[in-house]
């Protein structure tokens, strides 16, 4: 099977491209290209954007407190380092709560390792994501205009 990929294009000037690992993850993987194809992430913003650690959004009310319509996710903890790059899926404090927001590392951030899933990393225009505004939330905070799997 070839590889899939979901496609970010970010307010921030430029298209991301992060490599799925369903054979890592493959609830979240599923969970992600479900509602990248039919729109929910379009018009998202990163409402938590932490410099040297990672950027966070996917939450439809752009608060970091809201989730998808679809039941959460049992956790997929696996070994993969949280390395810049690397995409993870956010949640609360409970391990089986990841539902449609996920992170992106902006550096080593292996202290969560095995504790959040691991399920893709950034391939190309990892810069669009460093650019992305900062803050918590940022004044003006970048957005997912459109995001597609391929």
């Amino acid at each position: 099977m070839a590889d899939e990929y979901l496609t970010l294009s970010l307010s921030s000037g430029g298209d991301v491209k992060i490599k799925l690992r369903p054979d890592l993850a493959p609830g979240p993987v599923a969970r992600i290209t479900e509602l990248a194809r039919v729109g929910f992430y379009d018009g998202v913003k990163f409402h938590r954007v932490i410099p040297g650690f990672m950027a966070q959004g996917g939450c439809p009310n752009g608060t970091g407190m809201g989730g998808s319509s679809k039941p959460d996710l049992q956790a997929e903890f696996n070994n993969e380092p949280h390395v810049r790059g690397v995409c993870s899926m956010a949640r609360t404090s409970y391990p089986h709560s990841a539902n449609s927001q996920f992170f992106i590392c902006f550096d080593d951030a292996t202290f969560l390792d095995r504790q959040y899933t691991v399920w893709g990393v950034v391939e190309e225009g990892m810069e669009f994501v460093d650019a992305l505004p900062k803050g918590e939330p940022p004044r003006e905070p970048g957005v997912i205009v459109k995001a597609t799997v391929s």
